[in-house]
């Protein structure tokens, strides 16, 4: 696993999130200050509902530190560019689910270190080891951020290449995801079933829950349908490759990338279904 772990995963990593980049401009960033309360409640959303959710359903299920700290990572990764497609299939404000994308992932070097660090001292308190939170922001930085501002730079001053790119970069990132989760789930194969069965019910929980809470909670406070739908897609979507790459760079993978995993191929499910909802709607 050396290469694939130091080198391949997070290649791949990087590529996806420039991919993520291409696709943006600055005007998905300025869009937040003309629409400032949705922006919010998806943001409050994402960062702080989604872990407290998250936390609050791996104390019910009592599961065991290393699967539930891969639920807490799933819960630390910011939406994939996925959330902003299937918003769009869903009738949802596509501008809006590219904004909370865009900006989550790069809050996400403060709020994964955070979150992360958090939950590795609660799960496994006393064990004397202590976890590097530097580390995991300059992992996330690496691999996050610097991909997605140097994506946002090729748009801004190099168009037409970004333009002509960006379909082909999108497909290649689909395939990347692809082999990541195929991987994860290769690499725990002798005990697949047992993970699975752990982490399948508390994962599918904190997906469907946590996008029900987000879809009650704007509709409250959202300004209208199409907000409502873009804000709980994409709490529900979470990276899962990003969620991966972090439980296998910082903790060697194992059991704590299984609910990153299980989260990945559910979410789709749970998309899908939302989706047929939404469009019987309209």
């Amino acid at each position: 696993m050396g290469i694939v772990t130091e080198i391949i995963l997070p290649l791949a990593m990087a590529f996806i999130m420039f991919a993520l980049g291409l696709g943006l401009t600055l005007a998905d960033f300025t869009r937040v200050a003309k629409m400032p309360r949705d922006f919010i409640i998806g943001l409050a959303s994402q960062l702080i509902l989604l872990p407290l959710i998250a936390l609050f359903l791996i104390g019910l299920w009592n599961l065991p530190a290393e699967l539930a700290l891969g639920v807490m990572i799933i819960a630390a990764a910011p939406g994939g560019v996925t959330s902003n497609i299937l918003t769009s299939f869903a009738k949802g404000d596509v501008a809006l689910s590219i904004s909370l994308t865009a900006i989550i992932s790069l809050i996400s070097v403060i709020s994964i270190p955070i979150i992360i660090g958090f939950s590795y001292n609660l799960l496994f308190d006393g064990d004397g080891k202590n976890i590097n939170i530097n580390k995991i922001a300059i992992s996330v930085f690496l691999i996050v951020t610097i991909p997605v501002c140097i994506g946002l730079i090729f748009r801004q001053f190099a168009s037409d290449f970004s333009l002509r790119f960006e379909p082909w970069a999108k497909k290649i990132s689909a395939v990347l995801f692809a082999l990541v989760l195929l991987g994860a789930i290769f690499q725990q194969r002798e005990n697949i079933v047992e993970y699975f069965a752990q982490a399948g019910l508390v994962t599918l929980a904190l997906n469907v829950v946590m996008m029900l809470v987000a879809y009650i909670i704007a509709t409250i406070f959202a300004s209208g349908p199409k907000q409502r739908t873009a804000i709980s897609i994409e709490c529900g979507l979470q990276n899962g490759t990003l969620a991966i790459a972090v439980g296998t760079l910082l903790f060697g993978g194992g059991p704590v990338i299984i609910p990153a995993a299980t989260y990945s191929l559910i979410m789709f499910a749970t998309a899908l279904i939302y989706i047929t909802l939404m469009r019987t709607k309209t």
